[in-house]
């Protein structure tokens, strides 16, 4: 019924974050070709411009120490969560009060309770509505997010669902000499993503409806995309495997679907891509055989704002939705820590 993105004010460049970075006490700290990495992706096209960072200046970014950061999720989470939901319900044309459910997504910070606490609080949701925290699911979050949603609305006993992601990626800040630690921290931007799901379509917007979906988890390939804790902070850990990874799963994941439902790759007509970066990008379209036209939704996301987790694919829809993408059946597609991948066929009048 309605669609809403949050994204903090502060907009930094790759040179921005350079520069940042050059005049930081992290510069001397690592080596060398740690140092060569972080020029070769922030100063070359590596598929992003810029990126949205819950701080005030980049230099609060080599602040990195576990109070820190956690002050910084429990600052920017809530209010980038509340912010695209009231969003979403400005859209959708409905009050907080018409909630019967919320579900809160997030892999970037720790709550207890969880975010979805703040959320009732500062939109008025009603005291009664089903509260859900997810967590753990890293970018991939948003399609069992919806998935959750769409199992609560068949069930009879909810009639609108307030789906939300929101990533503080700033606050899963790590630095060292690992390649993939270092390219996370060039990739990574801020954001919350949120909507409203309901049994009844809007009678004046678009009708999107959810036909089927499906999922696969590899515990096998689980260390190639993760986070790990190292003295009482999140590291991410990022391989040179995942691009093909992704591209593999989400082929077996979109074929999985089309046949179940007796459709082909040519009868998709729109494409709801998580990006990952632009390698996985690349992977994708070599994979699937796609055309840079059916990327360029999630390119576009990706080059302004970097890559938000799991609150990605919501500003990559609302994109599509804007620009009056034609109808017919899209599919949305998300992957990620676990290794997971998740798609889901959506009929788009």
């Amino acid at each position: 019924m309605g669609l809403g993105t949050a994204l903090p004010e502060q907009r930094y460049t790759k040179a921005d974050c350079w520069k940042a970075f050059e005049a930081s006490p992290w510069f001397a700290r690592l080596d060398r070709r740690a140092r060569m990495i972080a020029e070769r992706v922030l100063l070359h096209d590596n598929g992003i411009d810029a990126r949205r960072l819950a701080v005030d200046s980049l230099q609060d970014v080599f602040a990195i120490d576990p109070d820190t950061l956690h002050a910084r999720f429990l600052a920017n989470a809530p209010a980038l969560a509340t912010r695209a939901a009231r969003r979403a319900l400005d859209d959708a044309g409905i009050l907080a009060t018409d909630i019967d459910s919320v579900i809160v997504s997030t892999c970037t910070g720790y709550l207890c309770p969880g975010l979805s606490g703040y959320v009732i609080e500062t939109l008025g949701l009603r005291p009664d509505v089903q509260a859900l925290d997810l967590v753990g699911q890293g970018c991939g979050a948003a399609l069992p997010n919806l998935r959750m949603a769409d199992a609560l609305l068949a069930s009879g006993r909810c009639a609108r669902v307030l789906s939300v992601c929101v990533e503080v990626c700033s606050a899963a800040m790590y630095l060292d000499n690992d390649p993939g630690v270092l390219i996370s921290a060039c990739l990574f931007g801020d954001g919350a993503g949120a909507a409203v799901l309901s049994v009844q379509p809007h009678p004046d917007k678009r009708r999107i409806h959810w036909k089927a979906a499906a999922s696969l988890v590899c515990p096998a390939e689980r260390d190639a995309l993760r986070f790990e804790q190292r003295g009482g902070l999140l590291r991410n850990v990022l391989t040179l495997a995942v691009p093909k990874i992704a591209a593999t799963r989400a082929q077996q994941v979109l074929d999985g679907v089309l046949a179940a439902e007796g459709l082909r790759q040519s009868d998709i007509t729109g494409w709801i891509w998580h990006a990952g970066g632009r390698d996985v990008l690349a992977a994708l379209r070599d994979q699937i055989g796609l055309a840079l036209e059916d990327l360029r939704y999630s390119a576009t996301v990706l080059r302004e704002f970097g890559n938000l987790s799991s609150a990605f694919v919501y500003f990559v829809m609302q994109m599509a939705l804007t620009e009056e993408a034609p109808g017919g059946h899209w599919w949305l597609a998300s992957f990620g820590a676990g290794f997971s991948s998740h798609g889901a066929l959506l009929e788009v009048e």
